[in-house]
């Protein structure tokens, strides 16, 4: 049930309703702007006030009313596009008594547009001196906290919208998102790569261990599942002859939320024919240094308490040397698939079925991974838990994958595509027996798959980056709910 309302809600419907006594329209289809706030302030904040005078610039601008302080028959007010603001005064022997009368139905929070020419207070604020207004729409709801400050973070993630509006420094990190998607789009579009769009309903899913969400198709009449990847389907398509592909889009896995995890969440992953994983990282480093410099010119960010240096070459270190070194689990134990397994459900002792590959993981997420910092490649991981990836030329155990990790949070996965079928086939009935052992996590097996390997993939290496985390690096936030717009959360309960 939704709560009474407030006072001041009570006061601002009143005042729509005399707003719409008074002749105006409550809700007007367009409005005709010369310039948006931000425009505005662009392009005349260097004007002096005698400049602004000679010329006589008129300008009709719409905007959100942020604040107003009304002085007997004169007012000043400052309303917002959402980047910048500007100042409004408006006075009764400009706009006449009747229209000034209706001014006084405005409220903070409203839209409004002014028309009205340019000129400098004595305080020296570019201001727009209003000869003419349009009520645009009236927001039936005070603006939290005197506009100014928006800190619950429950009603933040909730209510984005409201976190927005009163919260603009804000909006630079989802405008940091936008530029670094298109940057990436860019450095991959100028090396030859195809932009492609995958199926995110899949029959089986594959391409990743996670746990996917169930659907059900009723005109087909078959289960499917969003997707945990796309690597599958890209694959088909470096078989049927692209050499280089790349999707940027929304990825599914139906396990834990945290400040690391939404379950949905974007990936850009991409897949050059006739290449191995020595490329791909060679490849990351140029690509993650190319957008640090684009778009923050620097070479270095800040991260919670760390600097973190994107400046190439970066740190590679073999997966099994990684957890003996920070985990302390000797060379010994680390054969030792009985001991480890038992390590692993220390750290998650309600963890039914355990696979020796899936608790040397979560070793390594536990113990390793929050001590890796600065951007290191780990090399070279056990088979087991890489089913799709080709085995290591003098080690048939460990596979040619590497995992990016920054500020202590994998950012990329990548490896040399495993492409001889028979093998595929061996790997994924692998997989499918620790399934049938209570892995959920473990693969099924995708027969149309494997039959497209049969007719030859070539020599290829693929990869996923993690969008989401990449911008919380460069903006320095430490949850993902701070750049993703609208996260998962679990249902509000009055």
């Amino acid at each position: 049930m939704r709560n009474q309302k407030t006072d001041q809600e009570l006061a601002r419907e009143e005042k729509f309703k005399k707003l719409i006594e008074s002749g105006i329209n409550p809700y007007p289809n367009k409005f005709n702007k010369t310039h948006s706030v931000y425009e505005v302030v662009k392009e005349f904040s260097n004007f002096s006030h005698e400049k602004l005078e000679e010329k006589d610039y008129k300008v009709s601008v719409p905007g959100r009313i942020m604040s107003i302080r009304k002085m007997g028959k004169a007012t000043f007010f400052h309303i917002s596009d959402g980047i910048a603001k500007i100042q409004g005064y408006i006075k009764e022997d400009i706009v006449g008594k009747e229209d000034y009368k209706i001014f006084d139905l405005f409220d903070i929070g409203d839209f409004i547009g002014i028309e009205g020419r340019l000129f400098r207070t004595k305080t020296n604020e570019l201001t727009i001196l209003v000869e003419k207004f349009t009520f645009l729409v009236k927001s039936f709801h005070p603006l939290p906290e005197k506009w100014h400050r928006l800190q619950d973070i429950e009603i933040r993630y909730r209510q984005r919208y409201l976190d927005l509006i009163v919260n603009p420094e804000i909006r630079e990190i989802f405008d940091l998102r936008s530029n670094l998607i298109k940057e990436i789009r860019k450095f991959l579009d100028e090396r030859g790569y195809i932009e492609v769009e995958t199926p995110m309903m899949q029959p089986i899913p594959g391409g990743a261990l996670a746990r996917p969400f169930e659907t059900y198709h009723n005109a087909l009449g078959i289960n499917l599942y969003l997707r945990i990847a796309p690597e599958l389907y890209l694959k088909r398509l470096i078989i049927g002859g692209y050499e280089k592909v790349y999707e940027i889009n929304r990825n599914f896995r139906n396990e834990g939320i945290s400040s690391q995890h939404n379950p949905e969440f974007t990936m850009l992953e991409f897949y050059q024919a006739y290449s191995d994983y020595n490329d791909l990282m060679n490849l990351t480093e140029e690509m993650l240094f190319y957008l640090i410099k684009t778009l923050l010119n620097t070479e270095e960010v800040k991260f919670k308490e760390h600097i973190i240096s994107f400046k190439p070459p970066f740190k590679k270190v073999k997966f099994k040397d990684a957890i003996v070194y920070h985990s302390g689990l000797t060379p010994s134990k680390f054969d030792d698939r009985e001991e480890v397994i038992k390590i692993a459900k220390n750290f998650d002792p309600e963890k039914k079925a355990i696979s020796y590959g899936k608790a040397l993981d979560i070793i390594f997420d536990k113990l390793v991974k929050p001590k890796l910092i600065q951007p290191t490649f780990i090399i070279n991981y056990p088979k087991e838990i890489s089913p799709l990836s080709k085995a290591c030329a003098d080690n048939p155990e460990e596979v040619e994958r590497f995992e990016l990790i920054i500020g202590g949070m994998e950012i990329a996965n990548a490896f040399t595509e495993l492409n001889d079928p028979k093998e595929q086939r061996e790997r994924f009935e692998q997989q499918l027996a620790e399934r049938e052992a209570g892995v959920e996590e473990a693969h099924l097996i995708d027969e149309d798959f494997l039959t497209a390997l049969e007719y030859g993939m070539p020599p290829t290496a693929g990869e996923g980056i993690g969008i989401d985390r990449l911008v919380m690096i460069f903006a320095n936030k430490p949850s993902i709910r701070e750049v993703i717009f609208f996260p998962l959360l679990k249902p509000k309960t009055e």
